[in-house]
């Protein structure tokens, strides 16, 4: 799989990041949105905006699928801490390095706002 660094992604989770929309305590494991939510916000919202919640894409999937976006960093209000730890974790333990340095990247910028 080759992963890519969804833009789109990072520029909205610095601004989010900048209004103050963060969780910075939080179990991702029990915050991450259910099936159930992602559908209700797909149907709402659509592809573009759904994309915009995960910091990277497959590009050999189908766009329209959820199969082409991973490594989510925030429950489509806020942006989690704990997300992007997941994220680094995860994305280091796969060797995909720009992702990881994303993610640490977001990290950085919640920390220097504390």
């Amino acid at each position: 799989m080759s992963w890519k660094v969804n833009e789109k992604a990072l520029e909205q989770a610095k601004e989010f990041i900048k209004k103050g929309k963060v969780v910075t305590n939080s179990d991702w494991s029990e915050s991450q949105p259910s099936t159930s939510d992602e559908n209700a916000f797909l149907k709402k919202e659509g592809w573009d905006a759904y994309a915009k919640w995960f910091l990277a894409y497959n590009p050999s999937e189908s766009e329209e699928t959820k199969q082409r976006f991973g490594f989510p960093y925030g429950d489509f209000k806020k942006v989690h801490r704990s997300a992007l730890n997941a994220v680094q974790q995860r994305a280091g333990q796969y060797g995909h390095d720009k992702i990881m340095k994303a993610a640490d990247s977001l990290v950085k910028i919640i920390d220097k706002q504390k």
